[in-house]
């Protein structure tokens, strides 16, 4: 059987086991025939999720009842858990979970930022006055590089730090409501966030204190680029789903990429909060230059940590990465 009659054969069934799961989730007018219908779907629904596994392991198809009968299950033999549990939850094991089935879409938009600075870097080093055709009028007039960090009438790094970190904000925005339009908005706003940290990385090189720039980017950079990254990458998913729709509808996969893309974007609220905090207190401080690049590293070493733990505690609890409505 191929796949995409697998598919049609078996909709609806999968169709109204959702409906049904959803209606009981809620526990709103159930009766003992939904009890049992829903649980004979469900049963179905893992055969077929065992059929789909064997003949089509690598297609969407397994990815999406894998989900369901794990919801389904979670339904039938679990207590519903209070709404605080939930969102630990979301954020220890779920997100993680999602972050792996969908890395290569944050893969990608991490390279379209890169392709975007490195050539707005190359750019404004051949020539900074190319720098005025790249960079938006007001964070033009608010950098002065030869005063970065040379006392108390230098240039105001905290308006820089905080015009980017509002910049960036936006961009992770609208980069995850892009995916709407085929992802195209969410490339161009990829691509011209690099084209802004490349042009005034270039210029802060021109002038000689790449050192003193980069000090007042990634303390609060590598958590905020990374939430950048995760939120144009969920973007790039719905845009890739319109594309390519594969065994359903372009409808229909809109509104299941929608949930993991929605999901994606809300797990990197928290990014932006610790973002802002260093930024706040750390990024316009007077601390050692050094210091501030040793923020960087424990950032980074955060987020790796982050991902290891979240992944082992998954084996724990496999059912933490079932996707839910």
């Amino acid at each position: 059987m191929q796949v995409k009659q697998f598919v049609k054969q078996h909709r609806e069934e999968w169709k109204k086991l959702e409906e049904l799961g959803s209606k009981l989730h809620k526990r709103n007018q159930t009766n003992g025939s939904d009890i049992d219908q829903f649980h004979h779907l469900y049963q179905k629904a893992a055969q077929h999720l065992s059929y789909s596994q064997t003949y089509f392991p690598s297609d969407e198809v397994t990815v999406y009842l894998n989900g369901l009968v794990s919801k389904s299950h979670n339904i039938l033999y679990k207590d519903q858990t209070s709404s605080g549990k939930q969102i630990r939850q979301f954020f220890i094991t779920t997100f993680v979970g999602l972050l792996l089935e969908q890395w290569k879409a944050v893969v990608v938009a991490t390279i379209l930022f890169l392709l975007g600075a490195l050539a707005s870097f190359l750019a404004v080093a051949d020539d900074p006055m190319h720098l005025y055709a790249i960079l938006p009028a007001d964070m033009v007039q608010g950098v002065e590089p030869e005063q970065l960090g040379e006392g108390s009438n230098s240039v105001d790094s905290s308006y820089m730090s905080a015009t980017i970190m509002t910049n960036n904000i936006q961009v992770a925005i609208l980069a995850f409501a892009g995916g709407v339009t085929f992802g195209l908005l969410t490339v161009y706003l990829l691509v011209y966030n690099g084209f802004i940290v490349g042009a005034l990385a270039a210029l802060f090189w021109h002038y000689g204190k790449s050192y003193e720039f980069w000090a007042f980017i990634v303390p609060h950079g590598m958590v905020e680029l990374t939430a950048i990254f995760i939120a144009g990458g969920a973007g790039l998913l719905m845009g890739y789903k319109l594309f390519v729709p594969g065994s359903f509808s372009r409808g229909w996969q809109l509104k299941q990429q929608a949930k993991r893309s929605v999901m994606l974007m809300l797990g990197t609220i928290p990014l932006f909060v610790i973002a802002g905090i260093i930024e706040g207190f750390i990024t316009p401080s007077a601390l050692p230059l050094e210091i501030k690049y040793a923020v960087a590293g424990i950032t980074i070493i955060g987020l790796v940590a982050y991902m290891i733990i979240g992944k082992l505690l998954m084996r724990r609890q496999p059912e933490a990465t079932a996707i839910l409505d």
